[in-house]
C-alpha cells in the first residue's frame, strides 16, 4: 500500500535535525538570511521577507538611544549597565544590584518598571528567595535592564518617565526611528504587537533584521554619533559578557570568547542574531516552530560558516551546533545538529 506524503511547509527550510540512535527523530523548519552592510544578502534559506517578530534580539539596537540621547553620560553608566541595557538577563542577584542601581540614579526602584515581575532562572537566586521566603520581583526579569535604560532616557529628556513603554512616548518614537534606520524599514504601516515585556514590537522580515546587525557590526555608513554609540555597546557586552545572559550562558560566551568581534543575542519563539565585526555581517534566524534549541544550533552554525572567530570561541560555537540529546541518567542518546546539506543549498557568497 503506497502512503500519500505529507507536503512541505512553505516558505521555509530544513534548519535543524534532531537524532536518536542516529535515526532522525524530528525536525525544525524556519528561515535564516546572511547580509552585508551594504545590502548585499550573503546567503539565504526560506521566505526571508516573511516578517517575524524579533522580540529580544534587538535589545542592542533598543539600547541605543541611551548612549545617542547622552543619558548614558549624564547617568555616568559604566560597562555592565550599557551591557544589561542590552540584555536577556538571568535575574542573578547581581543583575538586580546592577538594575537597583541604574534606577537610584533618578530616585526610583524597581516598582517603576513596567517589565512585571519574572521568576529568574539562576538558581542560586532562585533558592534565596525560596529561603527568605521572597518573591521574584520586577529587577529579576530578563528585560529590566533595558526598561531601567529607557527610564533613564526619558528622565535625560526631561520627559515623564511614566508610561515610557507606551509608543506614544518620546522614548519609544526614539527607538522606532532607530529600527526604521537600523532596518532600512518604514515601519509605520508594519505589523506591530506587545512584547513579552510590555514594550511595542514590530514584525520585520528577517533579511531586514539581517541588515540591521550587519550594520552593528559595519556601521561605517552611519551618523559619527551612531558609530560611537554602537562602539560602546560592542566594547561593553564583551567587557562584561555576564550582563548580557548569565554565568556559562550561551550568550555570555560567545561574547566573551569573541573578544569583541562576535556579538550574539538570542530573542524569543526561535529567533537568534549575530554580528559579524570583522566580516561585516548580520545573521538572523527564525526557527517556525519557535524552537530555542534549533535556533542556538543554527546561529552557532552560521557563525562558524561565515565567520573567522579565534580558537576558544570556535570551540564553544562547535558545541552549541551539535549538543548531545542525553537520557535522563545522563548516557548519550543522540545528537541535535544542521540540517544534513543545509549549509550548502543557497549558502555560498556570490
Amino acid at each position: 500500500m503506497a502512503l500519500a506524503h505529507a507536503a512541505a511547509p512553505t516558505g521555509v527550510a530544513p534548519i535543524v535535525e534532531v537524532l536518536r540512535g542516529g535515526v532522525v527523530e524530528s525536525r525544525h523548519f524556519g528561515a535564516a538570511a546572511v547580509v552585508a552592510a551594504d545590502g548585499h544578502v550573503v546567503g539565504a534559506w526560506g521566505d526571508i521577507q516573511q516578517p517575524v517578530f524579533p522580540r529580544s534580539a534587538i535589545k542592542p539596537m533598543q539600547a541605543l538611544p541611551l548612549l545617542e540621547s547622552g543619558a548614558a553620560d549624564a547617568f555616568d553608566l559604566d560597562a555592565r549597565e550599557i551591557a544589561i541595557a542590552c540584555a536577556s538577563h538571568c535575574g542573578s542577584a547581581g543583575h538586580v544590584r546592577t538594575v537597583a542601581a541604574m534606577l537610584g540614579r533618578v530616585g526610583l526602584d524597581a516598582a517603576a518598571l513596567a517589565c512585571g515581575a519574572r521568576t529568574p532562572s539562576d538558581r542560586d537566586e532562585v533558592r534565596r528567595l525560596a529561603h527568605g521566603d521572597e518573591e521574584p520581583g520586577r529587577a529579576h526579569n530578563g528585560c529590566s535592564g533595558k526598561h531601567a535604560g529607557m527610564i533613564l532616557v526619558a528622565r535625560h529628556l526631561g520627559a515623564a518617565w511614566q508610561g515610557y513603554h507606551r509608543i506614544e512616548h518620546p522614548v519609544q518614537q526614539r527607538v522606532v526611528g532607530t529600527l526604521e534606520q537600523m532596518t532600512g524599514l518604514d515601519l509605520f504601516g508594519a505589523a506591530r504587537a506587545i512584547d513579552g515585556c510590555s514594550l511595542p514590537i514590530w514584525a520585520l522580515p528577517l533579511g531586514n533584521l539581517a541588515l540591521a546587525m550587519a550594520r552593528l557590526a559595519d556601521p561605517v555608513d552611519l551618523s559619527e554619533a551612531r558609530q560611537a554609540a554602537i562602539d560602546r555597546i560592542w566594547q561593553a557586552q564583551a567587557s562584561a559578557p555576564e550582563m548580557v545572559d548569565g554565568p556559562g550562558g550561551f550568550v555570555t560566551e560567545a561574547l566573551r570568547l569573541g573578544e569583541g568581534r562576535l556579538l550574539v543575542k538570542n530573542g524569543a519563539e526561535g529567533v537568534h542574531v549575530a554580528s559579524l565585526r570583522e566580516e561585516g555581517l548580520g545573521i538572523a534566524v527564525k526557527i517556525a516552530d519557535g524552537g530555542d534549541r534549533a535556533a542556538q544550533v543554527a546561529i552557532a552554525a552560521l557563525v562558524l560558516r561565515y565567520g573567522e572567530p579565534g580558537r576558544a570561541v570556535r570551540a564553544h560555537l562547535r558545541a552549541a551546533a551539535g549538543p548531545p540529546v542525553l537520557t535522563w541518567a545522563g548516557e548519550k542518546a543522540g545528537a541535535i545538529r544542521p540540517a544534513e546539506g543545509w549549509l550548502a543549498r543557497r549558502g555560498r557568497r556570490s
